[in-house]
């Protein structure tokens, strides 16, 4: 026999939950980003590179999106620089003519997209990092780049991703 019994929701109930449910979202307009899911051996790596990512990106303090993960984490506020790990191979990364550049040992795959943010992808590391810079914070070129080498270099080393 089970003396587990449903009751019912009334109305004061309802309202109560739903208020408590509205008081628990993101109400600091947190960052949002997409969490990849790559496999364990590229989760690895992507654990040891939020481990070792700077506290500050282009003078912005770190500010990780919403859902939490270790896969992402951001800098700054709206717009904030978003890094996403263990993303999928872009297929631009096919694309003989797409651009590149390399900023201090790492290599990145160059990707304007329409609202002119950049997106930038490393080449050549065992797991695929994604590093998008909006508009507003292409005034200074690869300057965040510059911050995140060191901590790629450390986490992600050089090969072919899976």
């Amino acid at each position: 026999m089970n003396s587990f019994r449903h009751r019912p929701f009334g109305l004061p109930t309802l309202a109560a939950l739903m208020i408590a449910a509205a008081g628990c979202s993101s109400a600091d307009d947190a960052p949002s980003a997409a969490v990849p899911s790559p496999g364990a051996a590229v989760a690895k790596l992507c654990g040891r590179l939020d481990r070792v990512l700077p506290t500050k990106v282009d003078k912005l303090g770190r500010r990780d999106p919403e859902p939490a993960s270790a896969l992402t984490a951001g800098w700054g506020g709206d717009p904030a620089i978003i890094l996403r790990c263990g993303v999928s191979r872009p297929a631009k990364m096919a694309d003989p003519e797409a651009d590149g550049v390399e900023v201090n040992g790492v290599g990145w795959l160059l990707e304007q997209r329409a609202d002119k943010s950049f997106r930038f992808t490393t080449t050549l590391r065992k797991a695929y990092v994604e590093v998008t810079i909006p508009a507003r914070r292409t005034g200074d070129g690869v300057a965040p780049l510059v911050s995140l080498a060191p901590a790629v270099k450390e986490a992600v080393p050089e090969g072919i991703a899976d």
